[in-house]
C-alpha cells in the first residue's frame, strides 16, 4: 500500500528538478509540493554522526531535515525504513561518464612534428579549452550499473590529452534534460601524463617531454597574462579562466605523482592526485607532497603459479605488489593522508565496494572508508555545499541499505539522486537468506538459503543427500517444495510460512507426502563448532599476515628507505688511494660523518665499527660517467633540441640495476639523455644510494650537464624517419649553430633588464655559452668531432667530454688542445657503420696525448664489471695499474667536475668507498662492500642471507596463491618479463608514444 501511495505521488511529480521557465508541450505542467520521509531508519548523516530512529524528510530533491523528532509537514507522503541503513550517495571525482567518443588523427607513416591546430598552444596535447559539457551525452546504462553501484554523481571530464580541460558535475538522473543533470560545468581542470588522441604531434614522447612541458606552459601563461606574449593563444586564455578550479592530476605510478607534485609546487599549484594503487611503496615521500590522493580499488589477481618452472619468470616485486594492493589505502590513512576512491580502472562499478570490503577486512578504517566515498570527494571538487551529507539543504541523494557498510549482507535496497527514486529490493521484503537448521517431522535437515538481487533460491541436505527443492516468496510469505532425492519417487512436502520483520527464525505448516499437515521450524545457524572456528581464527590470521615492507619493496630491497652514515674504521687494508701517495699497504681508513676522516696506520676510534680489511684492497668507488640505468625514460626524440628536459624528472629508484651496479662496485653515475637528436636534455647525477627516493639520489650542488650527439642517431639513419630536419651531417652542424645563435639573441634581451619570455630551452643553452652548464657529447666520426670544437670555439665555449669517441685517436692532439675529455669504451667496435674504424688501443693513445680518458659502460650490465673494462687498457697500450684504476675512479671525477668530492681516498672527500677481495682490476676480484657516504649499501654476506630471505618471502606467498587458487578466486596467467637495458638509441616508442 505504502509503494501505491508512492507512485501516485510519483504521477504528480514530472520532475523535482524542472526548470520552471521552460515551456511544456508535452503534458499537463504539475510540480508537487509534497515531502517525502523516511522514517524509522539509521540514518548515517556524515562519517562522523549517525542517528538511530531517525526520519529523513526531503522536497523538491534537496534535503529538509534529518534526525530524531523531524516535524512533518500535512502533505508528506512517509515510507517505513524501520531498521535501515540510510547513507549520502558516493561522489566519483573520476570519469568519462557521458564523454562523446573522441576522434583519433589519422594515421602516418612519418612522425608529425608541427601541431594542427591555429590559434592555440604550440603543441596539440595542451587542451586547456575542452569542456566537459560540450561533448557530453547523458548515458543512461552507465548511469543505471553507477546508481547501482550506490553513486549520485560524478564529476566527468575528457579524458584525451595531457593538459585536458575542465570536467563538470553531473546528477546520475535519468532523462533528457540536461539542466537538471548538471550541478557544476566547471568542477575542475584535468591533467594526465598522457597524450591527445586528436593529433599525432611528436613532442613530448617521454616523461621529461611531459614535465619540461607542463614547466613552460606555466612559463607562458604569466607570460601571456603579463602581456609579454602578444599572439592570440586561445588555449593560455582557457586555462588563466580556469586556473583557480581543483586542479586534479592522473597518474600511472607512485613516482609520476611525485613528479607532478614538484612542479606543482615550483609553480604553486597543489594537485589532487589521481592516484596509481602503489603509493605504498613511498608513503613518506607520498606524504610530504601535501596533496589528495584519489585511490583506485583495481586490486592485481592473484598470478597461477601450480607451473613450478613459470613461477621462475614471476617476480617478487610483482608478488609484494599482489599483497600489498589491498592494504594501500589503509596505509596511506594511518600516515594521515586524505584519500578519496575512484572507479577507476574497474571491470564494474559494482567491484567498488567488494574491493572496498577486502580493504576494510585487512584494516581500513570504516570511518575512513566511508569519508573517502563521500565527503572527501565531494570536498576535491569543491561540492561540499552540495553532496557527501544528508544535512538540511543539501542535495537528496542518498541509499537506503539493508546493513551497515562493509557488513558481509550489506546490500543496497533503493538510491535516490535528486530526490529520484530508484529501487532494486523492496524495502519491505524480509531476506531470509542465510544457513538453518530445518527441523521438519522429527528429522533435522541442513538448509542454505541464497539471495541473488532479491532472487531467492534453497539447497537442502540430509547429511550429504540433496534434496529437490522450489523455492517461492511473495508478499511475505515463503513457501518451499521438497522433493525426495530419488527422482523415481514421486513424493513430496509442501511447507509454508508467514515471515515476520526482524525475526532470525521462521515455523510453519507443511503438507507431508501422505497428506498429513506437520509443522516445521528453520533456525538460523549463528555457532560453528570449536574447531572450525578456530580453523577459520588461524585462516584469518594468516590472511592478515604480510611480508615486511622493504625500499624499494622487491627482491634485496632495504629494510629502511634511508639509513644515517655509520662511524666505520676499516683495518689494515691495501688503500689504493688515487692520489700522489698512490697505494698504502696495511693501511687503516676512518669514515665518520659521511665523509673519509683519516688515513693512516694504527688509527683508533671508539665509537666506530671496526671492518677488517687484511688482505682485502680498499679503493674509491667507481664512477661511470655515461649510464642509462636508474632511468624510467632516456629520450625525448619529439624535438630536434630537448634542451629543456631533464633527466632529473626520469630517475627510477627502484631500477633493481642500481643494486647490481653497487654489488660491481659503483657508487656514482651520470644519468644521460639519449642520442636521438642533436641537441638532447640535461643529466641527472647519481649517487646509487639503493633505497633511497630519487631526490635523495641526485648528488647536492650537481654540477649542471648536457647531452649533445652527433652521427646516425640523431640524422635518423636508422630510424626510418625522414621528416625531422637534420637528416645530414652537415644539418646537424647548422641545429648547432642556430640554436647557439638564437641563445646568443635571448641572452643579449634578458641582459637589457625588459620583460621577456623565460624560455626553459634557452636558459639551458645559455648556461653553455655562459660556462655554467658542461656538454657530454655522443661522438664517432673524426670530421663531426672536429666540428663541435669549432662551433664551440666560435661561440666562445669549450666541450666538456666526447663520449664514445672511438675515432678519438684519430684527433687526441686537437681534444687536448680544445680542453675536451674523453669518456668510451674499452674494446667495442663494428657494432654499426660509424664504428667501422674504431680500435681498442683508443682509450690509451688518448691519454697518452694527455686527455682525461674515462671509460664508461652505457649499459646496464657492462656497468657491473668497469673494473675489467678498465682492466683492459693494460693489455691494450700498456697503460699502467694506477692509471688504469683512474680511468673509472678519479678520471670521470674530473669529467664531471666532482674530484673535488669523490673518486679518490683523500680526507675530507666523500665516504664512497669499495672494499674488494682482491686487487680490484683482476677478473677475480669481487666486491665485498660498497660504501656511499658512510653507508654500506652492498655487502657480500648480507647479500648471500638475503637470497635466503627472498626464497622464503617467494614460497609464503606462492602458498597464499595457491590457497587463492583453491578457494576459487581469479588468477592471472605468469608472464615472462625480461629486465630491458636502456640505451643511447632506445625510444620510448618508435613513433614517440609515451606508455
Amino acid at each position: 500500500m505504502k509503494q501505491n501511495v508512492f507512485l501516485l505521488f510519483c504521477l504528480f511529480s514530472l520532475s523535482l528538478f524542472a526548470q520552471d521557465y521552460f515551456p511544456e508541450n508535452k503534458a499537463v505542467k504539475t510540480k508537487s509540493s509534497n515531502y517525502i520521509a523516511l522514517e524509522s531508519a539509521i540514518i548515517h548523516i556524515s562519517p562522523s554522526e549517525t542517528v538511530e530512529n531517525a526520519t529523513l524528510l526531503i522536497k523538491d530533491g534537496k534535503i529538509v531535515d534529518a534526525g530524531k523528532n523531524v516535524k512533518l509537514p500535512e502533505n508528506t507522503v512517509k515510507i517505513d525504513a524501520k531498521g535501515k541503513h540510510i547513507y549520502p550517495s558516493f561522489v566519483e571525482v573520476y570519469s568519462d561518464f557521458g564523454i562523446k567518443d573522441i576522434k583519433t588523427a589519422p594515421s602516418s607513416s612519418q612522425p608529425q612534428y608541427e601541431p594542427n591546430r591555429k590559434g592555440y598552444y604550440w603543441n596539440d596535447h595542451v587542451r586547456p579549452e575542452q569542456s566537459a559539457t560540450s561533448h557530453f551525452k547523458f548515458d543512461e546504462k552507465t548511469a543505471a550499473s553507477l546508481r547501482k553501484a550506490g553513486f549520485g554523481a560524478v564529476n566527468t571530464h575528457m579524458t584525451d590529452g595531457f593538459i585536458r580541460g575542465n570536467g563538470a558535475l553531473m546528477a546520475l538522473v535519468e532523462g533528457d534534460n540536461f539542466n537538471s543533470n548538471l550541478l557544476n560545468e566547471n568542477s575542475g581542470m584535468y591533467y594526465e601524463f598522457s597524450k591527445s588522441k586528436q593529433s599525432r604531434q611528436a613532442y613530448p614522447s617521454s616523461i621529461m617531454g611531459y614535465t619540461a612541458l607542463l614547466r613552460q606552459f606555466y612559463h607562458d601563461s604569466k607570460a601571456y597574462q603579463n602581456n609579454i606574449i602578444e599572439e592570440k593563444d586561445l588555449a593560455i586564455e582557457a586555462y588563466l579562466a580556469k586556473k583557480s578550479l581543483p586542479q586534479l592530476f592522473s597518474v600511472d605510478d607512485y613516482l609520476d605523482a611525485l613528479r607532478a607534485d614538484k612542479i606543482g609546487d615550483k609553480f604553486g599549484v597543489q594537485y589532487t592526485i589521481i592516484g596509481s594503487g602503489d603509493e605504498y611503496k613511498r608513503v613518506e615521500t607520498i606524504k610530504a607532497t601535501n596533496a589528495h590522493f584519489v585511490l583506485p580499488l583495481k586490486f592485481p589477481d592473484a598470478y597461477n603459479v601450480e607451473d613450478p618452472f613459470l613461477r621462475e619468470y614471476l617476480s617478487l616485486g610483482d608478488m609484494k605488489h599482489w599483497q600489498y594492493a589491498p592494504v594501500n589505502a589503509k596505509i596511506l590513512s594511518e600516515n594521515g593522508i586524505d584519500i578519496s576512491f575512484t572507479t577507476k580502472g574497474l571491470k564494474s562499478p559494482d567491484d567498488l565496494l567488494k574491493n572496498l570490503k577486502k580493504s576494510v577486512d585487512l584494516g581500513l578504517d570504516k570511518t575512513t572508508a566511508f569519508a573517502a566515498l563521500t565527503t572527501q570527494p565531494a570536498k576535491v571538487i569543491g561540492a561540499s555545499d552540495l553532496l557527501g551529507t544528508l544535512e538540511k539543504g543539501k542535495i537528496a541523494n542518498f541509499i537506503i541499505t539493508s546493513h551497515e557498510l562493509f557488513e558481509d549482507e550489506f546490500k543496497i535496497h533503493e538510491n535516490w539522486v535528486q530526490g529520484h527514486r530508484h529501487s532494486y529490493e523492496p524495502l519491505d521484503v524480509v531476506d531470509i537468506s542465510g544457513n538453518y537448521d530445518l527441523v521438519l517431522n522429527g528429522e533435522t535437515f541442513d538448509m542454505d538459503i541464497k539471495n541473488k538481487s532479491g532472487k531467492f533460491s534453497v539447497e537442502v541436505k540430509k547429511d550429504t543427500l540433496k534434496l529437490g527443492t522450489k523455492l517461492s516468496y511473495e508478499e511475505d510469505w515463503m513457501t518451499l517444495i521438497l522433493s525426495d532425492a530419488d527422482k523415481s519417487k514421486e513424493e513430496y512436502a509442501i511447507l509454508s510460512s508467514k515471515i515476520e520483520p526482524f525475526q532470525s527464525n521462521f515455523s510453519g505448516k507443511a503438507i507431508l507426502a501422505n497428506g498429513d499437515t506437520a509443522s516445521f521450524k528453520a533456525t538460523r545457524q549463528t555457532e560453528e563448532s570449536s574447531e572450525t572456528s578456530e580453523e577459520e581464527k588461524d585462516e584469518e590470521e594468516e590472511s592478515m599476515e604480510m611480508l615486511s615492507m622493504s625500499y624499494p619493496n622487491l627482491a634485496y630491497g632495504r629494510d629502511e628507505a634511508s639509513t644515517e652514515p655509520q662511524r666505520l674504521l676499516i683495518k689494515n687494508a691495501t688503500v689504493i688511494t688515487g692520489e700522489s701517495e698512490g697505494t698504502l699497504e696495511n693501511t687503516d681508513v676512518l669514515l665518520k660523518d659521511g665523509k673519509i676522516d683519516k688515513i693512516g696506520k694504527d688509527l683508533s676510534d671508539r665509537g666506530a665499527k671496526v671492518i677488517d680489511g687484511s688482505g682485502k684492497f680498499l679503493t674509491a668507488g667507481i664512477i661511470d660517467e655515461h649510464s642509462h640505468i636508474a632511468g624510467t625514460s632516456i629520450n625525448e626524440g619529439g624535438h630536434n633540441s630537448s634542451a629543456e628536459v631533464t633527466m632529473e624528472d626520469a630517475v627510477d629508484p627502484d631500477d633493481v640495476s642500481i643494486y647490481r651496479a653497487i654489488a660491481g662496485g659503483v657508487t656514482s653515475i651520470q644519468l644521460l639523455h639519449g642520442s636521438a637528436n642533436p641537441i638532447g636534455g640535461r643529466s641527472a647525477i647519481l649517487k646509487l644510494k639503493w633505497g633511497e627516493n630519487a631526490e635523495d639520489l641526485i648528488y647536492d650542488n650537481s654540477p649542471k650537464y648536457i647531452k649533445f650527439a652527433l652521427g646516425e642517431n640523431v640524422k635518423q639513419s636508422n630510424w626510418g624517419g625522414n621528416s625531422r630536419f637534420p637528416q645530414s651531417r652537415m644539418g646537424v652542424e647548422q641545429v648547432f649553430r642556430d640554436y647557439f645563435s638564437r641563445a646568443k639573441a635571448y641572452g643579449e634581451k634578458k641582459a637589457t633588464g625588459e620583460p621577456y619570455r623565460y624560455d626553459d630551452e634557452m636558459e639551458t643553452l645559455l648556461e653553455i655559452i655562459n660556462g655554467e652548464r658542461f656538454i657530454s657529447c655522443h661522438s664517432y666520426v673524426q670530421s663531426e668531432i672536429n666540428m663541435l670544437m669549432k662551433v664551440a670555439e666560435e661561440f666562445d665555449f669549450k666541450v666538456n667530454t666526447f663520449t664514445h669517441i672511438l675515432e678519438g685517436y684519430k684527433v687526441a692532439d686537437i681534444m687536448k688542445e680544445h680542453g675536451a675529455g674523453a669518456s668510451t669504451f674499452s674494446d667495442w667496435w663494428a657494432y654499426k657503420y660509424e664504428v667501422k674504424d674504431a680500435i681498442p688501443f683508443n682509450a690509451s693513445i688518448m691519454h697518452n696525448q694527455g686527455v682525461t680518458v674515462a671509460i664508461n659502460s652505457d649499459d646496464g650490465e657492462m656497468i657491473r664489471r668497469l673494473n675489467q673494462e678498465a682492466a683492459k687498457s693494460m693489455k691494450y697500450g700498456g697503460v699502467s695499474a694506477e692509471d688504469a684504476w683512474k680511468f673509472v675512479t678519479l678520471n670521470p671525477a674530473k669529467l664531471l667536475h666532482l674530484d673535488d668530492r669523490v673518486g679518490s681516498i683523500k680526507e675530507g672527500k666523500d665516504a664512497d668507498v669499495v672494499l674488494w677481495n682482491a686487487d680490484p682490476l683482476s677478473i677475480y676480484a669481487k666486491p665485498e662492500k660498497t660504501i656511499i657516504e658512510g653507508v654500506v649499501y652492498f655487502d657480500i654476506e648480507k647479500d648471500k642471507a638475503m637470497r635466503d630471505q627472498i626464497q622464503k618471502e617467494r614460497q609464503f606467498l606462492i602458498h597464499k596463491m595457491m590457497k587463492a587458487k583453491n578457494k576459487g578466486l581469479k588468477t592471472q596467467p605468469i608472464q615472462k618479463k625480461e629486465k630491458a637495458f636502456l640505451h643511447c638509441d632506445s625510444l620510448d616508442d618508435i613513433n614517440h608514444i609515451h606508455e
